[in-house]
């Protein structure tokens, strides 16, 4: 199996950093830095780069910069994703961001991981494993998600959390390391008041 094709997979994996695409973040990298030059009024050039770059980019696919990612082709959204301020992806694995996800400013969405052994990481020895957001899910500010995560339809992760194992749907949870808090109820529901 090829590099490339094992990065696309669904399988955990272990790889040395010589045999990574470089040539494919390079032009990751151009396309992001290109995004981030735009101007807030530029939503037609924003939606054309995020279409190069991105796997699967649903047209309702919204991202303030600064943006930063790999390699982009391993990021697919699925529906309405509004990705604010300074969110940073690692998709040396699948990343998939369903619908309705509201990710906050700061947010770092990590699939890659180094050896636990010195002289491995020195050496460039490195992990990855998918991340999959499913629908209506809401992600904190400045909260980590490491890879191999699954965070459950319409959870919420709190601020500054760093989640290293799955979340079951429709959780509030929070914490280093993440931990479900509670489920999400009925009393969870805000009453709007009327403007005169």
């Amino acid at each position: 199996m090829q590099m490339l094709e094992r990065m696309q997979t669904k399988d955990n994996y272990c790889s040395d950093y010589k045999d990574m695409p470089s040539a494919l973040q390079k032009t990751a990298k151009t396309l992001c830095w290109k995004y981030n030059q735009t101007a807030p009024f530029e939503e037609k050039k924003r939606a054309q780069i995020l279409k190069q770059l991105l796997g699967t980019c649903h047209p309702l696919t919204f991202i303030e910069p600064a943006f930063h990612c790999d390699y982009g082709f391993n990021i697919h959204t699925h529906g309405l994703a509004v990705i604010n301020y300074n969110c940073v992806i690692l998709d040396t694995s699948p990343v998939h961001i369903g619908e309705n996800a509201f990710i906050a400013p700061g947010v770092v969405i990590a699939c890659s991981g180094h050896s636990l052994d010195a002289q491995q990481r020195a050496c460039g020895i490195g992990t990855s494993a998918p991340i999959t957001i499913e629908e209506n899910v809401w992600i904190g500010a400045n909260a980590t998600i490491c890879g191999g995560v699954t965070i459950g339809a319409g959870s919420v992760i709190g601020a500054g959390s760093v989640v290293t194992r799955s979340i079951p749907a429709g959780m509030v949870a929070v914490g280093n390391p993440c931990r479900v808090l509670r489920p999400i109820g009925p009393e969870d529901r805000l009453t709007l008041t009327p403007i005169d």
